[in-house]
């Protein structure tokens, strides 16, 4: 699939409720991202270099420069002026003699044709004399849509101050509202659902919301423009022969963490039985349980040099016991477990008979999934620290995926174990009544408080960008959400085999019976939020 140039521009504002920016809601029937609210933006044009000559500021070469570009930067700036004008109605343009144009000016009454393609931006400036000063706009961020989406964008996205003047308002067409909000606002609506926001969206609404005025803002953006985001190919190796791995494959992230030079040396897959050092004293360890559920296996992290910590021994496997027992010498001094599902934590029976290690880990609740034989030396707490030979590690207590869930943040490489909290390639099962959506997404949004720099995963490679790997997650369930409650209905009750049918369309139907098991988290979740009730008769409504 093409990756198509894109640009976006964020339009600011001081009020009385501090800084706020304007949100186009897109309509229900876009293919990508319907009924998201966005930042007003769009593709790249062709014509875009045409208006080049009615430009003011930096030129292209200087601005190509900042955004990593070897030509071309000043045409996305253009596009963001342009898909402004058309979705938003505000056009960032100065007449001949220098002034903003306002909201009474003749050239609104051309919206439409540049709208429909009948005019270029450069013929607009040209019928109007007006030019476009780029040196009022500031590079703030890039994304690259990751593989999934219908359609993909390389989209650059740049902030300025709205022009005074001119009223904003959507197109109707391929935008059904608009607003000006406060940044923190914006956030605090997608947290409660009422409002769906992708994951650019997120990351720059969360930057905005540390600013008092815009012209702090625009300081800010004009002097730290963002880090060019990863575009080149990594060499890697697979069955013994070198790949090329491409930006967003699944070894890509481990591949430029444990080869930073690009020599090829790091696997491009995950082998059973095979150690990997993926920092200083930490080998992942991946057991011979591949499947649906667990991907290439379940992975156990072995800390230490001479003494050693166990973090998720895995399934009763003899072989994968074995080889963890070989690869520490039998010298473990703990073993810490993630949550109790049969995967992750019945090895650690056999393991404390050999060793006498201390188990540290909540104990499990009810339920065939869980592990019944895991009994715990010590139960920690949220924020306890546990010393290994590798470094600190802090618990840190995430319920969603289990109620006894624990995440463990190495101090150091600030690397989060992530047991099943987040798993590559996937998202995680929410079943209840053991699974709680609600408790899942707040434990998603305590872990952006935490100083995370890499995830190492229970079932899969490294994840860099956690940030992103976390907002991510959060959009996809809150989107599916939306769609949970937009299936139901306050007239009339339906089942909850009805609502999977409708929330899960996009899901094959054999599946609709796994589907099934997250619509009733999403409904909980819903009835927690006083958004939706379950009748005598398990049928569901709205509220």
């Amino acid at each position: 699939m093409d990756i198509r140039p894109a640009a976006t521009l964020v339009l600011t504002r001081d009020t009385d409720n501090g800084v706020e920016v304007l949100l186009l809601q897109r309509t229900w029937d876009a293919v990508f991202l319907p009924g998201y609210f966005v930042f007003p933006g769009g593709a790249v044009d062709q014509q875009e270099t045409k208006a080049r000559k009615h430009a003011q500021g930096p030129d292209d070469a200087s601005i190509s420069q900042t955004m990593s570009l070897d030509e071309g930067g000043a045409d996305y700036m253009l596009a963001a002026v342009r898909e402004c004008f058309e979705e938003a109605g505000i056009l960032v343009a100065v007449d001949r003699d220098g002034r903003a144009i306002g909201g009474d000016h003749t050239v609104h009454g051309d919206r439409e044709a540049v709208f429909k393609g009948e005019l270029s931006l450069a013929d607009l400036c040209h019928r109007h004399e007006l030019t476009i000063p780029l040196d009022r706009l500031a590079y703030l961020s890039h994304w690259t849509t990751p593989p999934g989406p219908p359609r993909r964008f390389d989209t650059r996205f740049f902030v300025t101050t709205a022009p005074a003047g001119q009223l904003a308002s959507h197109d109707g067409i391929e935008t059904i509202d608009h607003l000006w909000i406060n940044p923190a606002q914006a956030l605090e609506d997608h947290r409660s659902g009422e409002r769906m926001l992708g994951l650019p969206t997120i990351r720059t609404l969360r930057v905005l919301s540390e600013f008092e005025s815009t012209e702090a803002l625009m300081r800010y953006a004009d002097a730290n423009p963002p880090e060019a985001f990863p575009t080149d190919p990594w060499p890697a190796q697979k069955k013994g022969r070198p790949v090329t791995l491409e930006p967003g494959a699944p070894a890509y992230d481990e591949a430029a963490e444990l080869d930073p030079e690009g020599e090829g040396s790091t696997r491009a897959e995950i082998t059973p039985g095979q150690p990997v050092e993926i920092a200083a004293g930490v080998v992942r360890l991946t057991a011979p349980n591949p499947g649906m559920m667990t991907g290439p296996g379940t992975n156990t992290y072995l800390l230490g040099h001479e003494r050693f910590t166990v973090l998720d021994p895995g399934p009763n496997n003899d072989t994968h016991i074995e080889r963890i027992l070989e690869l520490t010498g039998g010298i473990i001094d703990q073993v810490v477990v993630t949550h109790t599902h049969q995967d992750h934590s019945p090895a650690t029976k056999a393991l404390k008979a050999k060793t006498g290690c201390r188990v540290l880990g909540l104990a499990a609740p009810e339920g065939a999934a869980q592990d019944q034989t895991f009994a715990p030396d010590d139960e920690p707490e949220h924020g306890d620290l546990i010393v290994t030979e590798a470094g600190i590690l802090k618990c840190l207590k995430t319920p969603g995926h289990a109620s006894n869930h624990l995440c463990f943040l190495l101090a150091g490489p600030d690397m989060l174990f992530s047991g099943d909290h987040i798993m590559q390639g996937s998202t995680v099962v929410i079943n209840p009544p053991d699974g709680d959506m609600k408790a899942y997404l707040e434990s998603l949004y305590d872990l952006l408080g935490e100083s995370v720099r890499i995830i190492a995963p229970a079932h899969g490679f490294l994840m860099a960008h956690p940030e992103a790997v976390i907002d991510y997650l959060i959009t996809h369930r809150l989107a599916r959400e939306h769609k949970v409650f937009r299936a139901l209905s306050d007239q009339e009750a339906r089942s909850l085999k009805a609502l999977t049918a409708q929330a899960y369309d996009d899901v094959p139907e054999a599946l609709h019976g796994l589907a099934a098991r997250s619509a009733l988290a999403h409904l909980q979740k819903l009835q927690s939020d006083g958004r939706a009730r379950q009748q005598a008769d398990q049928h569901w409504r709205a509220i």
